[in-house]
């Protein structure tokens, strides 16, 4: 059990990545609050979680809204008594809309998921854990916060930017007892498709122009792997690092 006892709040947790990490953790021994925009999902992964022999419960939030995201993290002291786990990876994407035709609205609402979303999240969960000496925040990064073109450009930016927070928070905090780290992944099974509708034929035709050279697609499961190593003491020495997890895409 390398997470008994730890208390987890997963965001996004209510189907994909999200998901697979909430049941991972809680087959680890961790008490997780799976969050969600979605209660009807998040009440999906808690039953499937419960039915294991888990701990968790659901809790809706729209992290773009500073009131569920302290209703979220409240949640996790109420119940549990405390927090000592965040994984950052509620995310959308952008119609892979190019830079010339990207409008307002879809680029402020992408960053305000993306980054804004993560950076509420973790402003909540930080005094907790420098309370407490200690603390692990995961974020879900992508292939885009290490390309250039892996999607529209709102997406690419929003995904650069969680890799810069990663490494601002890894090393601010670190004497503080404070990990925090992200996952890379490329291609995995996943629903966030769903978050794009009618994408812009130029940017999926640019964004998609290397997936010849795809090795394999992931599953969540394999992700959800990860997201344990960076949670339990075995990741204790890494900090401030993005770990991919693309069958070796980025490597060509």
């Amino acid at each position: 059990m390398k997470l008994n006892n730890k208390v987890a709040v997963v965001t996004g947790a209510g189907s994909g990545m999200g998901r697979a990490i909430a049941e991972r953790f809680a087959s680890e021994g961790a008490k997780v609050v799976v969050s969600d925009m979605n209660m009807e999902t998040a009440e999906e992964t808690v039953t499937s979680i419960v039915s294991a022999d888990g701990i968790a419960i659901p809790v809706k939030a729209d992290i773009t809204e500073e009131s569920d995201v302290e209703r979220m993290i409240i949640a996790a002291i109420e119940h549990y008594g405390s927090l000592d786990i965040l994984v950052n990876n509620a995310g959308m994407m952008d119609n892979m809309m190019p830079a010339g035709e990207i409008t307002d609205d879809l680029w402020n609402k992408v960053l305000d998921v993306n980054v804004t979303g993560m950076m509420r999240t973790t402003r909540k969960a930080l005094p907790i854990f420098l309370e407490k000496k200690a603390g692990v925040i995961i974020n879900t990064a992508s292939s885009a916060s290490l390309r250039g073109s892996r999607a529209g450009l709102a997406y690419t930016a929003s995904k650069h930017a969680v890799a810069g927070m990663t490494k601002n928070v890894g090393f601010q905090y670190a004497e503080e007892g404070i990990r925090c780290n992200a996952i890379a992944p490329g291609g995995v099974e996943t629903n966030i498709g769903t978050t794009m509708s009618e994408p812009n034929a130029f940017g999926l035709e640019r964004a998609m122009s290397a997936t010849d050279n795809n090795p394999r697609t992931g599953k969540p499961e394999e992700v959800a792997s990860i997201a344990l190593f960076l949670a339990s003491e075995d990741a204790s020495f890494v900090n401030g690092d993005i770990i991919t997890a693309d069958a070796g895409l980025l490597a060509y």
